[in-house]
């Protein structure tokens, strides 16, 4: 039997992977445009982690987490994916929404020339802003993705808004970048295995906003939160326009590294303490060892969290709904951090925050599994993998 069987003849596939801070994660889908796609694969796998973050020896172990995940799914002989897809969570990547203005005292014609050039000359202020954050590159970055979020005319939403007159114009736009070289990489990775013709990528922002403003339609105002391996990402929703985004470079990990600083122990050590701790299932020796420690990285976590919540809000009420993606260990310990009292008192809410988790239970029935068993085994094949399920959904239905 060669690579790939023929157990999805007859079907395209889709493949899609998913490259974040803490692990990398791959899935193989069923292409049904305009229907719920079906995983019939899928496979995470941890990038090591380590006391320090070196940037060159970080993407190093990314790339090894990659190549891993790639070597498992050309050999699972699932199918032969047509489509490939890489979606990127932070660092891999900048992005920023920005809003194109045009006003004139007499009517004209907005048309996709206009609209081209606008966009364009945006795009370049873009690459010109962030070109500093690739100097190692060296100075060489690639668009990944442009979103044409919310188009108004003369102050209204407009869904199909070319060739049609106005005297006031306003495109909400998303932009996203990332560095020639990260992504020569990627992409060499995967051509060891696979052999498409190109690879798309774009941004897990972009995907979970798209997926979420879906699902929860009557959820015009929301903000939506990835708190990943090394970073945490918010985004703020308006109107069901994406507004803004903000970054800090604290995640699951920097609880792991301080906590083994703060101990004097290793990272596996470290990992147990905190899983105790959030079990509550820590002994009183243990608990008075770690809770102090525990207590000063929340409230270092909440600080930079409430500064990013001041700057993205632009002097606007902060929207209370919150729709987060984290890795389940750690959600029950991040809602309680956003739900501590302190923290409402200095932001502006619109009420009491309420926090949903982007979980299995959550997305269910937005795609379907149909698993394969694989020759070589008999364990079922599909993790059920909330991040996947979102990219999966969002690629099917919008890039495919």
């Amino acid at each position: 039997m060669g690579i790939f069987s023929k157990k999805a003849e007859g079907k395209k596939l889709g493949l899609v992977f998913d490259i974040g801070s803490s692990s990398v994660g791959g899935a193989v889908f069923e292409i049904n445009k305009n229907k719920t796609p079906k995983i019939i694969f899928s496979i995470r796998e941890s990038i090591t982690f380590e006391n320090k973050m070196d940037s060159d020896r970080f993407l190093l172990l990314t790339l090894k987490a990659l190549d891993i995940i790639a070597k498992k799914i050309s050999l699972s002989s699932v199918g032969n994916p047509t489509k490939i897809f890489c979606v990127l969570s932070s660092p891999w990547y900048v992005s920023e929404t920005r809003i194109i203005k045009l006003e004139k005292n007499i009517p004209f014609i907005f048309t996709s020339k206009l609209a081209d050039g606008l966009i364009q000359k945006e795009i370049s202020l873009f690459e010109k802003e962030h070109l500093a954050e690739f100097k190692d590159t060296p100075n060489k970055i690639r668009m990944i993705e442009f979103k044409n979020i919310k188009t108004m005319l003369n102050g209204y939403v407009t869904k199909e808004p070319f060739n049609k007159k106005c005297q006031k114009l306003e495109m909400n736009i998303f932009v996203s970048m990332s560095g020639e070289k990260v992504l020569k990489k990627i992409e060499e990775s995967i051509f060891k295995h696979f052999h498409p013709r190109d690879i798309r990528f774009s941004s897990f922002t972009i995907a979970s906003f798209t997926i979420v403003r879906d699902m929860f339609m009557s959820q015009e105002d929301f903000l939506l939160m990835d708190i990943c391996g090394e970073m945490t990402d918010i985004s703020i929703i308006k109107k069901e326009a994406l507004i803004s985004s903000v970054s800090f470079p604290l995640g699951r990990n920097f609880m792991i590294r301080k906590t083994a600083t703060k101990l004097n122990c290793s990272l596996d050590e470290a990992k147990t303490y905190i899983s105790i701790y959030m079990d509550g299932h820590a002994s009183d020796a243990i608990f008075k060892k770690i809770g102090p420690v525990m207590d000063k990285l929340k409230t270092e976590w909440l600080d930079l969290f409430q500064k990013s919540l001041v700057d993205i809000s632009k002097n606007t009420s902060i929207p209370s709904t919150i729709f987060i993606t984290v890795d389940q260990d750690f959600a029950d310990f991040f809602g309680d951090i956003i739900n501590r009292e302190q923290f409402n008192q200095y932001i502006s809410t619109i009420s009491k925050f309420k926090i949903i988790f982007l979980n299995n239970q959550i997305l269910h029935g937005n795609v379907d599994f149909k698993s394969v068993r694989l020759d070589y085994s008999d364990k079922e094949n599909i993790d059920r993998d909330p991040f996947l399920i979102i990219e999966s959904v969002y690629i099917n239905r919008f890039i495919c």
